[in-house]
């Protein structure tokens, strides 16, 4: 596979899965919302596989949970470390 491509790919599902994320942030300010009906559901299906374990590993801060803002940390992190201006996959190609 082309490291171009890959790098691509990678970048547009690691920056989609940031911003929802982002979104799940917002909506974390809204506790009334029904996550499990339209279009709130498009967000929480994603996010939801990757905050169920960091859950039980960080509790919630003062009634508040931090689990959303830990994950738009780390796909930032892995975006910049594969394909950022110095990236693993941008330094491939």
């Amino acid at each position: 596979m082309n490291i171009t491509v890959l790098s691509l790919s990678l970048g547009l599902l690691l920056g989609l899965m940031t911003f929802l994320f982002i979104f799940r942030i917002v909506l974390t300010w809204y506790p009334q919302l029904d996550l499990n009906r339209f279009p709130f559901n498009i967000v929480a299906w994603p996010t939801e596989p990757f905050l169920i374990p960091l859950r039980k590993i960080v509790p919630p801060i003062g009634g508040v949970d931090i689990t959303p803002i830990i994950w738009v940390g780390i796909f930032s992190l892995v975006r910049e470390l594969l394909i950022g201006q110095q990236g693993l996959l941008t330094l491939l190609s």
